[in-house]
């Protein structure tokens, strides 16, 4: 029966991967069905997951809506444009403190034109500074305070001793080090533009265009509405510091909302208080492009990650009894699952609930658990994640392509160093800090 539950897991998955975007989401929750058709107990879904990416895009939508993103789109491409000859390595930093403030890498997606239009005007290969920002864009959620992923796996963290502060002091160091080092090696990656015969068939076919700087009309709120929700940031890191264990200001006894509570409340905080003082209708917060990417991820978080949890939750002594032991001898061996485990889960938190737990269970130690956390962004390796194909989409030079073997693309190499990097120094730093 195991074999059957298997196939019909991986067979779920392939059909998400198949139908893209929330039909990964559609599927999971099918293949939840199938294995309850065949006898298993569906496991428990990712609801404060949900709840915490639901809040958290509320209140980035709302400054959407309010004019901040295309504020910060304007400073970012004022930055680019400064320094064009070193897109490669302020593009990625970008893209990695926008995830991190916002805790989704969606924010991504109105960078990626202005990333894609600086480096064709410095004829640089456009596919160096979108590889390695899209990828930035996706190790940086295990580095974001208000991320699904770091909230739910620093809860699961805290009963071995580690916090949530702690966490955060290990990848975000960890993961920015990995994102820079990478961008260099990023640099050199690929054909120059004038001997890629790719880009010189689309220059004569006319396909390539330049449309120059554009003008982006600043809403009057917008650098209220930024300052409303980076105040939100630092009440969440705020709160969490006062609770926690290490620094012991607020007695466990006396606490009236946990973590992942306090986050929603800021973050919802945070969209009434856009909505008001940056004079907001909220119906428009429903047509935000952030808020309907969101929402997608979320019905992406249940499906896959209640079809991950129910299969793992079935087998847990078959998993014990094979796995028994390897991750104390072999500890890296958890970043290679977690890997390939995001390779199909299609997300950073749907890997982190359904294999964390199991891992624990198992006996690996805190340094390995959170050195190895950073695999779970290995988004990049089928080319189907959004920011993925938006940069492709983008890339009018051809340079920024999917090779016919699916798996020869700019990404991969970006990707994987990045995260081999951050492994590396995240049981370096670990082995330090905890």
């Amino acid at each position: 029966m195991i074999v059957l539950e298997l196939l019909i897991v991986l067979g779920a998955i392939y059909l998400g991967a198949r139908l893209g975007s929330i039909g990964i989401g559609f599927a999971g929750g099918f293949g939840v069905l199938l294995l309850a058709l065949v006898g298993v107990k569906p496991g428990g879904m990712p609801i404060d997951v949900i709840l915490i990416i639901m809040s958290v895009i509320s209140a980035i939508a709302a400054m959407q809506v309010a004019g901040g993103m295309d504020l910060l789109v304007a400073a970012t491409e004022k930055l680019l444009r400064k320094h064009p000859k070193y897109i490669t390595y302020f593009a990625p930093l970008v893209t990695f403190f926008m995830t991190v403030m916002a805790g989704t890498g969606h924010t991504a997606f109105s960078t990626l034109p202005v990333i894609a239009e600086v480096a064709k005007e410095q004829g640089i290969r456009p596919s160096r500074p979108l590889s390695i920002a899209v990828v930035a864009s996706q190790v940086a959620i295990t580095a974001s305070p208000i991320s699904a992923a770091v909230v739910f796996f620093s809860g699961v963290m805290e009963p071995l001793g580690v916090d949530y502060l702690q966490v955060l002091l290990i990848c975000i160091p960890t993961t920015l080090l990995a994102v820079i080092l990478t961008s260099f090696v990023t640099n050199f990656l690929g054909e120059e533009m004038k001997d890629d015969p790719v880009y010189q068939a689309r220059l004569e076919a006319g396909l390539v265009k330049l449309r120059g700087t554009q003008k982006i009309e600043i809403l009057p709120h917008a650098l209220r509405s930024v300052c409303i929700f980076a105040v939100a940031i630092v009440m969440v890191m705020l709160y969490a510091t006062l609770i926690s264990d290490k620094v012991g200001f607020i007695a466990k006894e006396n606490i009236i909302l946990s973590r992942d509570n306090a986050i929603i409340v800021f973050m919802m905080t945070a969209a009434t208080s856009i909505a008001l003082l940056c004079k907001i209708g909220a119906t428009k917060v429903l047509n935000a492009p952030t808020f309907k990417s969101g929402m997608s991820a979320c019905i992406c978080v249940l499906g896959v990650a209640w079809l991950g949890t129910t299969f793992v939750a079935a087998h847990e002594a078959e998993i014990k009894a094979l796995a028994g032991g390897v991750l104390q001898t072999m500890p890296w061996l958890l970043s290679v699952t977690l890997f390939f485990a995001a390779m199909l889960l299609y997300s950073q938190a749907s890997t982190a609930k359904a294999l964390m737990p199991m891992a624990i269970a198992l006996g690996a130690s805190p340094v390995t658990l959170v050195a190895s956390f950073a695999a779970v962004s290995a988004l990049f390796i089928l080319p189907t994640y959004p920011t993925l194909l938006a940069a492709v989409e983008m890339d009018d030079t051809g340079s920024t392509r999917i090779g016919k073997y699916v798996f020869n693309h700019p990404f991969i190499i970006p990707g994987i160093l990045t995260i081999f990097l951050s492994v590396v120094f995240g049981f370096a730093f670990g082995g330090i800090i905890l």
